[in-house]
């Protein structure tokens, strides 16, 4: 919606923190879903119990790095914005890290926080980070679309653990040899 209120904007090549520069049109749309999406994190690291203390606390920390990076907007053609670059890439380190710092060992944890899922998850943020971050330093063209892709992974990651979690408590638990005799 953002990108459809601001002219001339190319998703491939533009970063989705120009829709929200000073300047830019509708500004307010996109510094609206950073603020909403930082919350969302947030709130799902708070519920999301299953995880171990330290991911969720750095899932807290991406959550509330996307609302300052709001609050701390681009100027208007690009980098400029020392405060928004910081908070974007404590947000960005954040939400590609929190699954190792999340992940349990035990036959009983849900596959979306066992260590070696967990490992693989990063592996793929890291890449995609790097892909992004190669854009950005070398301008190749496709920033926009390296963030993008990034951004998705980052947002459906934790909605991936959080239905493990969910799966996982809807498994029955397995019949006791007390609870089989007495129901013969």
């Amino acid at each position: 919606m953002a990108a459809g209120l601001q002219p001339h904007f190319d998703p491939v090549a533009d970063t989705i923190s120009d829709l929200a520069a000073v300047g830019a049109t509708d500004r307010w749309v996109m510094s609206l879903v950073f603020v909403l999406l930082g919350v969302c994190y947030i709130g799902t690291a708070l519920a999301l119990r299953p995880a171990r203390v330290p991911g969720r606390m750095v899932m807290i920390l991406a959550g509330v790095a996307g609302i300052l990076v709001a609050a701390n907007p681009e100027h208007a053609g690009g980098f400029g914005s020392v405060p928004h670059f910081v908070w974007a890439t404590i947000g960005f380190a954040g939400l590609t890290t929190w699954p190792v710092a999340a992940a349990r060992r035990g036959t009983a944890v849900p596959w979306g926080l066992r260590p070696a899922v967990a490992a693989g998850a990063v592996a793929v943020g890291f890449a995609l980070l790097a892909w992004f971050g190669a854009e950005l330093i070398m301008a190749g063209g496709q920033v926009g679309l390296a963030e993008r892709v990034l951004g998705t992974a980052q947002a459906v990651w934790p909605l991936a653990v959080v239905l493990s979690c969910y799966r996982r408590m809807q498994v029955p638990a397995p019949a006791t040899a007390v609870n089989a005799t007495s129901n013969a």
